[in-house]
């Protein structure tokens, strides 16, 4: 397989730029080299500097590393917001267009590095997730407002040069099928790729095997994750917000879970598809600990099964 497994720092407890037990970046860039990774995302919005290019660089090479993904995460739908996240992509692309590149695999649909845009930051959602039918849907209205931001934010990124691929995210607005179906419809091929997500395609009630397949024209990006049934089990027949399941334990090291990974590399092959694979699993900073060994363990699984570094 053509395909190159990278890192993300949601595997170190990153998702929240305001959580006061986050790891440092320099931490995160040396266990990732230790995981044997050449490449990991940028992480939240202003956690790995994006206004001094040089130091990032120097930290990069320290490391061996590359970018393989910068990342919006945030609420996709107010208007009043959209103006920052512009500002965010901005700061984005201005720094990882600067960095050291990856090289191109024979098939890969299009080069590194990859601008994730995901919806975030609705309660209404963020309780509900996993549980469509639960989960309120956006009116024709709201709908079309967040497309015309899905559009911007994708037109932003690609001025620079940078593929957006568009990421559905438990908790937000775009998580189900029906939502994934209606998001390809709306934003063209031409304008942004989908990044899909293993664990939240299982999560939603999904199967990342028949969804990857669905949208092998459009996968530009995958993300692998792995979900403790167990643990799952229990938080669906809870009243409790997607991060705060993932800080019980819902995600756990790739192989370990309720995915049949060795149905996932069938159909990647089956499909073609080269490039990047960022392993992510969403934890509780306060346990950055056990990040390296699970990091580890996930690497090790894959590269049992067919995958490199």
């Amino acid at each position: 397989m053509g395909i190159n497994i990278c890192g993300a720092p949601c595997c170190w407890g990153v998702d929240d730029i305001t959580n006061p037990n986050l790891p440092t970046w320099q931490r995160v860039m040396r266990e990732a080299h230790e995981a044997g990774y050449r490449a990991i995302e940028l992480g939240p919005n202003g956690w790995i500097p994006t206004d001094d290019v040089e130091t990032v660089i120097e930290e990069l090479n320290k490391n061996e590393l590359s970018i393989v993904a910068g990342t919006i995460f945030d609420d996709m739908l107010s208007e009043e917001n959209y103006e920052k996240l512009l500002k965010q992509v901005d700061g984005i692309c201005n720094l990882i267009t600067k960095l050291p590149s990856l090289p191109v695999e024979d098939g890969q649909r299009r080069p590194t590095p990859y601008m994730t845009i995901m919806d975030w930051g609705h309660d209404e959602r963020d309780f509900a997730a996993g549980h469509s039918d639960k989960a309120p849907r956006l009116s024709d209205k709201d709908w079309n407002q967040m497309m015309k931001h899905f559009k911007g934010l994708s037109e932003r990124a690609k001025s620079y040069g940078v593929r957006p691929v568009l990421h559905p995210h438990c908790g937000g607005y775009i998580e189900f099928g029906d939502e994934i179906d209606r998001l390809a419809e709306d934003i063209p091929n031409d304008l942004a790729g989908f990044v899909l997500d293993t664990g939240h395609l299982q999560y939603a009630g999904l199967d990342p095997v028949e969804w990857l397949r669905k949208y092998k024209d459009r996968l530009d990006y995958v993300h692998f994750k792995d979900i403790d049934p167990k643990v799952y089990d229990e938080i669906m027949k809870e009243h409790i917000r997607f991060f705060d399941g993932c800080a019980r334990g819902s995600m756990c090291p790739i192989g370990q879970g309720m995915i049949d990974y060795n149905a996932v590399a069938d159909v990647l092959e089956e499909i073609n598809y080269n490039g990047y694979i960022t392993i992510e699993q969403e934890c509780d900073p306060r346990n950055v600990e056990n990040s390296l060994p699970n990091v580890k363990a996930s690497v090790d699984f894959l590269k049992s099964i067919g995958y490199k570094i």
